[in-house]
């Protein structure tokens, strides 16, 4: 792996994880490695992906409202409401990394997954 998405991989980790300590911790971890992300050309550009769930948190809709939402702008990301009749889905972004925040209406339960900026192989 290149120093630059290591760097990279640390942050998203970091975000991710501190977004997931908000609502709980019990996050287990669903993705956690290198993506090639230029199907045209493969092994062109790499980006990390890193993704967690929670299955029961407590109060996800409120602590995704009152604590998420307001710490990462806070930090420079940008929130994008993708909500379905089925889950509250808040997207974030910010140079070029990106992650999802989805709380299925139902069962409440929480995952996160993201994505790096894509970089050179």
């Amino acid at each position: 792996m290149s120093p630059e998405l290591d760097r990279l991989a640390v942050e998203l980790t970091a975000v991710i994880d501190s977004v997931a300590e908000a609502f709980g911790d019990a996050a287990d971890r669903t993705v956690d490695g290198e993506l090639d992300c230029d199907p045209t050309q493969p092994g062109q550009l790499l980006c990390w992906q890193y993704g967690v769930r929670l299955e029961h948190p407590g109060e996800p809709e409120r602590r995704l409202a009152e604590v998420v939402l307001p710490t990462l702008a806070e930090r420079g990301w940008q929130a994008h409401d993708r909500s379905t009749p089925r889950e509250l889905i808040a997207r974030f972004s910010r140079d070029g990394a990106d992650f999802t925040v989805h709380v299925a209406r139902a069962s409440h339960a929480v995952a996160i997954i993201g994505s790096t900026r894509p970089v050179p192989a």
